[in-house]
């Protein structure tokens, strides 16, 4: 159904979209500096149930289109390209106000169901998960392989499960290391830092590709 070289490819593109320090992951740096380990967890289940929502809308609402227009395809790709660096570069501007929110401790613990809730809003209204879905996706599809909605979904699952172990892995890291981190906001200031950089290059990548499909 999908080749290997489109696969690895992806693979290694869901590795780096997901290890920047985006908005799921500074939300779970904040719930397990908040909390510890349980809430940073249980925000991270909320969070991937969300996002795999969001890659099975995303599926069914462009498989079709993707496998007719190959122009529609270029023009996603172009805003989302685009999209990606404009988050980069917000990131890096507000870089310390972020550091600043995270260091700040909340008086009440929310319920575990509140906590899966929270988690899943952010998820299913990440606009970093929605490009990386609407506009990176169809990079790795390969209409000759079969169904296009059929890949997208594929794609959508695996990028969930990678997605729940990394940001679990932030979280338990976060609610581990809960008073260093908060001890020191230049330390979520080098996250921030390295995470805008990151997302304006995979951006300039992206927008690139597109012009040279």
């Amino acid at each position: 159904m999908i080749g290997g070289s489109h696969l690895a490819a992806f693979l290694v593109a869901s590795i780096v979209i997901i290890m920047v320090p985006g908005p799921s992951v500074l939300f779970t740096l904040a719930r397990g500096v908040a909390w510890g380990r349980t809430v940073a967890v249980l925000t991270v289940l909320g969070n991937s149930l969300g996002t795999l929502l969001l890659s099975l809308v995303i599926a069914f609402g462009l498989g079709p289109l993707l496998s007719r227009y190959h122009d529609f395809s270029i023009a996603l790709q172009l805003a989302g390209g685009a999209y990606l660096l404009w988050l980069g570069i917000e990131a890096l501007r507000h870089r310390h106000a972020h550091a600043h929110a995270m260091t700040k401790r909340e008086a009440k613990r929310p319920s575990n169901l509140h906590i899966v809730r929270q988690g899943f809003t952010v998820g299913v209204l990440n606009p970093k998960s929605l490009v990386f879905f609407a506009a990176v996706f169809p990079h790795f599809v390969d209409p000759t392989k079969g169904n296009v909605t059929l890949q997208l979904v594929i794609f959508g699952c695996i990028f969930s499960v990678m997605a729940f172990c990394s940001d679990g892995t932030w979280g338990l890291i976060a609610g581990t290391a809960r008073e260093w981190l908060s001890s020191s906001p230049k330390r979520l200031v080098a996250l921030r830092t390295i995470g805008g950089c990151v997302m304006c290059s995979l951006g300039v990548l992206i927008v690139s590709s597109a012009f040279n499909s």
